[in-house]
């Protein structure tokens, strides 16, 4: 597989397996969304252990639900070369798109991504990310009730499955993964896969700053007690999907595979100039998020309503303070620096370096949406405006962490050996 794939083309391909593989599969709907789009799940295998396979949670991560696919692809082909794949021991039940709302609002990035050498720019001018509230995995922290989130907790308590795992990825820098509880002998598996396909490690990310790193690339959720570890806006995460399986002693693992690798991602030296870069970093987010605001003013009297339109929610929940919020989380790992009492390295200034730059590049690709559907006559040159500060800020970002794209078969393959090195751990952790 060398690019993604649409919603309708992975629920195309699930119906094709099933008929390839009479009794191994079977597709059914579990939910529906929001605006009436069906939820999809694709379990295979018989097992009385179960592994839920959650793919594209967040729409502007398409490769979740290429490796969904592959997984089952497996399991359905009777592979027993162990536990986790042998479907007389395990059940995969694949939910094939948790936002099928939001990937509609996302269509265009398979096409932008396809070929051998995607660009920043055309990704982030197709890729749409809701507002916290609106993402179903996200949206029971911020107290907001989603069919999507309801459906998989139904999902979450009837299966009560061994391993969640959530299939994300990231447009730049390294894998990582990130637990909500221990899995013993899962960093070795992992970290042979991401070698093997020659993909860095990402040491530290801005996702899990502050949780246990007990091996390079893996997070694992704090105790409800260490609480104050987490990153801001994330305190109340026991509410979320990914902590449901808890209650049945399962685990979730959410992997995540870059899109665009950064060979910073996995450099363990020392920053040589942490601070000043730290507050530097601060900077750009803000300074972005100041200039896609001010074109926002000049356009908000014609653009449509945020009630109407989820991308201009979006860009007034980004000028609501997120770009100052991702800045100030920030602020302790600065001052532990300057105080010299933690040491900060090029791998976490790296991945920090990816947030300050694609949070601005977010809401510009989302605003030149908008302003490129407008017949005001002030658009085009606010368009105008607004693009070359996109091309610019792609261009810089692209050379600054020295990006290369990783084809999308090595996410794929990269994914899914992740997902079943965890399961493999899951499943001897629950005999």
């Amino acid at each position: 597989m060398n690019r993604y794939l649409t919603v309708a083309e992975v629920s195309a391909a699930a119906r094709r397996l099933v008929s390839r593989y009479p009794g191994a599969g079977r597709l059914r709907r579990v939910g529906t969304s929001r605006a009436g789009r069906p939820l999809e799940m694709l379990s295979v295998g018989h097992g009385p252990a179960h592994v839920l396979v959650v793919a594209r949670p967040h729409p502007d991560e398409p490769v979740g639900a290429v490796t969904a696919l592959a997984l089952a692809e497996r399991v359905a082909r009777g592979d027993g070369r162990s536990p986790a794949t042998d479907p007389a021991h395990v059940t995969w039940d694949v939910v094939l798109c948790l936002d099928p709302d939001g990937a509609a609002l996302s269509e265009g990035i398979e096409e932008a991504t396809a070929g051998p050498a995607p660009a920043l720019e055309r990704y982030f001018r197709a890729a749409f990310r809701p507002v916290a509230a609106e993402q179903p995995e996200w949206a029971p922290i911020e107290s907001s009730r989603l069919p999507e989130s309801q459906a998989l907790f139904d999902l979450i308590d009837k299966r009560r499955p061994v391993l969640q795992c959530s299939l994300h990825g990231i447009e730049a820098g390294g894998t990582f993964a990130q637990l909500t509880g221990g899995l013993p002998g899962f960093a070795g598996g992992f970290h042979t896969a991401a070698a093997d396909l020659s993909v860095p490690v990402q040491h530290g990310t801005f996702d899990a700053l502050y949780w246990e790193n007990p091996a390079p690339g893996v997070h694992v959720l704090p105790p409800p007690e260490n609480a104050g570890r987490l990153a801001a806006g994330s305190e109340n995460i026991g509410r979320s999907t990914w902590c449901a399986p808890q209650r049945y002693g399962g685990v979730t693992a959410i992997v995540e595979v870059p899109m665009w690798a950064s060979a910073l991602a996995d450099d363990p030296s020392p920053h040589p100039d942490a601070v000043r870069t730290l507050r530097g970093l601060s900077r750009l987010v803000r300074d972005g998020g100041e200039q896609v605001t001010a074109v926002l003013d000049k356009a908000r009297g014609f653009l449509p309503p945020p009630e109407e339109n989820a991308p201009r929610r979006v860009l007034e929940w980004m000028a609501d303070g997120l770009y100052d919020l991702v800045a100030d989380s920030w602020q302790p790992l600065a001052r532990q620096a300057a105080e010299s009492r933690e040491r900060v390295t090029t791998a976490q200034i790296c991945a920090l370096d990816v947030v300050a730059r694609r949070q601005p590049l977010r809401a510009a690709g989302l605003l030149l949406r908008l302003l490129s559907a407008s017949d005001d006559p002030a658009a085009l040159a606010l368009h105008d405006e607004l693009h070359a500060l996109f091309t610019a800020w792609c261009e810089d970002f692209t050379h600054a962490l020295g990006l290369r794209w990783v084809p999308v078969r090595d996410q794929v393959d990269l994914q899914s050996r992740t997902a079943l090195a965890a399961a493999e751990c899951a499943l001897r952790s629950a005999r």
